[in-house]
């Protein structure tokens, strides 16, 4: 009998560590200034070779699913909680153009560079944070590069000078790109006081800190 105290205080243990592991969701809405792409064209740089597509469409600029939002800083047991066994993403060569033009990736990923035209490409890069030359390769193949350090990473065709994407790599796995009418919603974090940054590569970034409550979400706008 006198047993029983001390198991319901070791349950009442367990309760209060459980409870200790709330965990919250920052949401939002990215918004964007309007964009004019009425006068965007995309030159060709080989008209009437087989090294070029005589119809593409063109990348427009100011799209609100080119944000990337994301956290500054989590804890690294965060961070490992956070990173999931998911595929290798990949930035594919398609219609003349990188897609999707902005890629988000953590610290680490590897990203994967198929080719889907019936014609050549050569991917490249001479970005800061990781410099690259994939070479010339057709329809089919594919080639990858892995990403050790956050920043921008800015993506050309050696072959058509009018082809561009960017690889944003964040510091951790907390990070999401927003849907079509810029809302977002970021993985759960523990409570506590964190730094979100909405980026765009056609625009300048945002900073808010945000506190995440000991219980429920936290609502969050961002203007770019």
């Amino acid at each position: 009998m006198r047993k029983a105290p001390i198991c319901w205080f070791i349950l009442l243990a367990l309760g209060v560590a459980s409870g200790s592991a709330t965990a919250g969701t920052i949401r939002g809405q990215v918004r964007v200034p309007p964009t004019d792409n009425s006068g965007l064209s995309a030159p060709n740089p080989y008209p009437g070779r087989a090294s070029s597509l005589a119809k593409r469409p063109v990348a427009a600029r100011g799209s609100v699913l080119d944000a990337v939002v994301y956290v500054e800083e989590v804890a690294p047991s965060v961070d490992s909680t956070l990173a999931g066994a998911g595929g290798t993403p990949a930035m594919e060569q398609k219609d003349q153009a990188f897609g999707p033009r902005v890629l988000a990736v953590p610290v680490g990923a590897t990203v994967a560079f198929p080719n889907r035209d019936p014609i050549f490409h050569s991917v490249f890069s001479v970005s800061p944070v990781k410099r690259f030359d994939l070479g010339k390769y057709g329809r089919g193949k594919s080639k990858s590069v892995r990403f050790t350090k956050a920043g921008v990473v800015n993506v050309y065709c050696d072959i058509h000078s009018d082809m561009a994407g960017f690889i944003l790599v964040v510091p951790n796995h907390a990070f999401v790109q927003p849907d079509a009418d810029g809302r977002f919603a970021l993985p759960s974090l523990p409570p506590g006081t964190y730094t979100v940054i909405a980026w765009h590569p056609d625009l300048k970034p945002v900073r808010r800190t945000v506190q995440i409550p000991e219980t429920g979400d936290v609502t969050v706008d961002l203007s770019l």
